[in-house]
């Protein structure tokens, strides 16, 4: 049905591609980004779930968007909701039989459709669905009765504000051509970015052409003939490389191969090309002439000596990114062995302590970044130096950077960048390397966890092109407020706009609005450690508000407001209404008092425009331990159809699913596992993980939900086999699994049918996951147990 092939996909007529990494991080919303080609429709589809190997949009009755880039030969745009045509608009002609780029957006029914390289920008078209799909999440690739084509596909996330993000995103757009690799120059010296711009160019040039008798001087570079043929240059400063039996039209059109890919030339002068080519090995210009000259020859009609013939380097090498266009003949294994080598270098890079870091080249480095390209050609000092000195600048995420410029791919992955990330991306920023920030932006946003979206939005909040990024880690935190106000005081060293656009976020999440108030009481004092409000009422004490908040004292006013203290239980209100707090701070008094008068039923004015009076775009449903078998657990909740319905076994009715690392077999029956009536059969066996043995049993609580769990129950069954040593463990994905609690020789559980419970503590009890596992780290012949989750 498909195949995959140099980055590759083919989707054949009437099939539909699906892959389990094709999916939305959060269901109903996401942006995937790709390039297509067909010659009729190209077709998208978004699905709850992953379609079958036999899938085809047509004939699917399960809810769903499709989106058809060309439908009715490429004269329309159609979107698709379950089956029903909701947009179907004329004079939209997406498709192209050469490669274009494509993204399409979705946020809870809000479907964006755009055409370009650059996610969030050129908007072809919107439509938002007044009943939406908030559950799509797999995206599938689709045709219709043509091949398409599909290759370098991602997806991302998609920003709840991302029509207000495109103005901020620091890359234009350059135009409906997708073949048009170039970017915006901001150097006025250097014309349109890119390397056909140094095409003859007297800038940077080391290697000099005496063409033909008139010996006219020719400007080149050694670093792109050297990576394009055999060019035998050596280590002197200029090299003069003379031509006396070759016309200047055949040079040209020589060095405009090589500088951009193609080139025209007169039938009669391909020979002289030919043997130009070949005398310095340029052998893609060499094959091309071959193959044209042979045309002639075979085809006599196609002779004509003025006529011009078009030479266009056919190379299949698919690269990245554009400012070395595909078709160029570069060899780009050949500039990262220049740059290994220091071989052609005219520049030395020192930083700092570091002492040299890098041999470089002027004129690639020119390539990607406006302000080295400035630097070495508006006659500052480093036009004429083979040195500069940086300072302050991160060597190992510098080295980082002048690979990506060497091969336009940043090869390191996640785990390998870690912490020189952020300081990838500050010096993307810094020298201008527009699409390494687009490319480091990415990776952040594939890998953005609760633990690092503080240290990222310190690093980003005051740089204009990195706006798509701040806000998605904004939602982040808002979504996880709890966790990233609580695993440590990182956030207070967030600038009280960035803080206070948090509290604002449509999507915040908490527990309870005092965690608001916590966040906002230690922000405010620059806190050095987690703590909560009783401590802040106690410095009170000896202390006064303007001595214990400092400079940041009068931030204390323009946030308490965000605060919605009607929201919280009445018994905690009164507690606020004694403090000092409210005593010493009077509009902390005002806002307690307020609350306690609506949670006494007086009415107040404008409840309804004030949001201090709203629920929260996200609430929790609390769900809390009492004692051991009690009621409360997620698992006896999820068995009363979350408190519509008496309690049924939650397996039996699909609420949530048991598995085991064992073999499914009469002994590994997932209902007995959550009964609530004492069983003695159920057991996990091993099975090899990684090379080693692992024995588990998993609870995934369905994709709609999520629990943070404070609280977990075991029951051990009639075996006399105890559990001694073994992990609790959550998870997000199944895949990835952080440990929630670990227990080493734990000698609680020691008869039969016991209940036993453990509370989950610290900042992990914070976050959500929907997997859950028990897995033995110690060796056990044989397991038996029940589990309970509170």
């Amino acid at each position: 049905m498909s195949v995959e092939k140099q980055k590759f996909l083919t989707v054949a007529p009437f099939k539909c591609v699906w892959r389990e990494e094709l999916r939305f991080k959060e269901a109903g919303r996401g942006c995937v980004a790709f390039e297509a080609f067909a010659q009729n429709d190209v077709t998208l589809v978004f699905r709850e779930q992953v379609g079958s190997q036999h899938y085809h949009y047509k004939m699917d009755n399960n809810p769903n968007y499709t989106i058809i880039f060309g439908s009715h030969r490429n004269r329309r745009l159609k979107i698709e909701a379950s089956g029903k045509t909701v947009v179907d608009v004329a004079g939209v002609g997406l498709c192209s039989s050469a490669f274009q780029s494509y993204w399409i957006g979705i946020y809870d029914g809000l479907i964006s459709i755009g055409k370009g390289k650059y996610p969030f920008q050129n908007l072809v078209f919107e439509w938002h669905d007044s009943e939406p799909n908030f559950n799509v999440q797999y995206i599938g690739l689709s045709s219709w009765d043509k091949h398409v084509g599909y290759r370098n596909i991602s997806i991302l996330h998609m920003p709840s504000h991302h029509n207000a993000l495109w103005s901020h995103i620091d890359y234009t757009d350059y135009g409906e051509d997708d073949e048009d690799d170039g970017l915006e120059n901001v150097n006025d010296n250097l014309g349109k970015w890119g390397l056909p711009n140094f095409l003859e160019n007297w800038d940077l040039a080391d290697v000099l052409f005496e063409v033909g008798t008139e010996r006219k001087v020719v400007p080149a570079h050694k670093v792109i003939l050297s990576s394009t043929g055999d060019f035998s240059l050596g280590s002197t400063d200029e090299i003069v490389i003379e031509l006396p039996s070759t016309s200047y039209p055949v040079l040209h059109a020589f060095l405009e191969y090589i500088y951009t890919g193609r080139t025209q030339i007169v039938e009669w002068q391909l020979g002289p090309l030919q043997e130009l080519s070949l005398q310095f090995k340029v052998i893609a210009l060499v094959k091309q002439c071959e193959e044209i000259m042979d045309r002639f020859r075979k085809n006599k009609k196609l002779f004509d000596s003025g006529k011009k013939v078009e030479i266009i380097n056919p190379s299949s090498q698919v690269r990245q990114f554009g400012i070395f266009p595909c078709e160029v003949p570069l060899d780009i294994g050949k500039l990262k062995h220049f740059l290994a080598t220091g071989e052609h270098s005219d520049i030395k890079i020192h930083i700092g302590d570091h002492g040299l870091v890098v041999q470089s080249h002027k004129l690639i480095l020119s390539l990607w970044s406006a302000p080295f390209a400035k630097m070495f050609t508006n006659g500052m000092v480093e036009s004429s130096s083979s040195d500069i000195y940086l300072k302050d600048v991160p060597a190992e995420a510098f080295w980082v950077m002048i690979q990506f410029m060497y091969s336009g791919v940043l090869e390191m992955d996640i785990t390998e960048m870690g912490p020189i990330l952020i300081p990838i991306l500050l010096l993307a920023d810094q020298f201008g390397v527009f699409v390494l920030q687009r490319e480091c932006c990415k990776r952040v946003m594939e890998c953005l966890s609760e633990d690092i979206v503080c240290t990222i939005l310190q690093a980003v909040s005051s740089i204009q092109s990195y706006k798509l990024l701040e806000e998605t880690c904004k939602r982040n935190f808002a979504m996880h407020f709890d966790y990233c106000t609580t695993a440590s005081t990182e956030f207070v060293l967030l600038d009280e706009v960035t803080f206070r656009e948090i509290l604002l976020h449509a999507d915040m999440t908490v527990t309870s609005e005092e965690k608001v108030l916590d966040a906002i009481l230690l922000w405010c004092m620059q806190a050095c450690k987690v703590f909560g409000w009783v401590t802040v009422d106690d410095l009170l004490i000896s202390s006064t508000p303007e001595q214990i908040f400092g400079e940041r004292f009068q931030s204390i006013f323009l946030l308490l407001p965000f605060v919605r203290f009607p929201l919280m239980p009445l018994f905690l209100l009164e507690k606020l209404e004694d403090s000092r707090l409210s005593n010493q701070i009077p509009m902390f008094g005002e806002l307690v008092k307020e609350a306690i008068q609506y949670s006494g039923g007086i009415k107040m004015p404008e409840v309804s425009q004030n949001i201090r009076f709203q629920h929260r775009h996200s609430s929790y449903k609390e769900l809390q331990y009492i004692c051991d078998g009690d009621k409360n657990g997620v698992i006896y909740f999820a068995g009363t159809s979350y408190g519509e319905h008496p309690w049924v076994n939650p397996v039996l009715s699909k609420k949530i699913t048991v598995t085991a690392s064992s073999p499914a077999s009469r002994y590994t029956d997932p209902k007995a596992l959550v009964s609530r009536t004492y069983q003695a059969t159920s057991f996990a066996g091993p099975r090899i993980e990684d090379g080693h043995s692992s024995a588990w049993w998993m609870v995934d609580i369905g994709h709609d939900h999520q629990l943070m769990c404070n609280y977990y129950t075991l029951r051990q069954d009639g075996s006399s086999t105890y559990m001694r040593s073994w992990a609790f463990q959550g998870s997000v994905d199944g895949k990835n699994w952080t440990n929630l609690r670990v227990h080493n020789d734990d000698q609680m559980i020691c008869r039969s049918g016991q209940f036993a419970s453990w509370p989950v503590i610290g900042p992990m009890a914070l976050l959500p996951f929907r997997f859950f596992r028990v897995v033995l780290t110690g060796p056990a012949s044989e397991q038996k147990m029940e589990m309970l989750a509170a």
